[in-house]
């Protein structure tokens, strides 16, 4: 029987907010930027899909800030960055989706984490992710556990 972390993390995509909480209590709250295509769950359609997640793999524990993974393994410092504009930077919370229209999320590769695009943080802009600042999903990594419950709501 796994042990329930009384922490939670609610997205609120209409306000472009992730909010850390234990219980009712607002732990912390962060500025986030989810899909510039909109909401959903279909495979390759770039949307921030909806519903109840949990945290299924922290990646990039202990990494320098600003470190960019490619396939959830960190560039070494004289690699080249890939050529895409959603890089994946500092910390890695892979979410996987608890309900059935959100079941492939895991699959999507739906990750809260950081960002190159920090001046476009409370707008949508990402491919699917919340992405957050660097210092930020640095902080929240740190006060999370794989299995923390997440909600995604409109």
């Amino acid at each position: 029987m796994m042990q329930k972390s009384p922490l939670h993390i609610h997205v609120s995509v209409r306000n472009q907010e992730l909010k850390l909480r234990r219980g009712r209590k607002i732990i912390r709250r962060f500025q986030v930027s989810t899909s510039r295509f909109g909401l959903g769950s279909e495979q390759g359609s770039n949307k921030t899909p909806l519903g109840q997640f949990r945290v299924s793999d922290k990646i990039g524990e202990a990494m320098p800030e600003g470190t960019i993974f490619v396939g959830r393994v960190p560039l070494k410092p004289d690699d080249p960055p890939p050529p895409t504009q959603d890089l994946v930077l500092s910390r890695i919370l892979w979410l996987d989706g608890l309900e059935g229209h959100n079941a492939n999320t895991r699959d999507r590769f739906i990750y809260i984490h950081g960002t190159k695009h920090e001046d476009k943080i409370g707008m949508p802009d990402s491919h699917g992710c919340i992405r957050m600042r660097n210092a930020d999903v640095i902080e929240l990594f740190d006060l999370v556990d794989v299995d923390t419950p997440v909600t995604i709501r409109e």
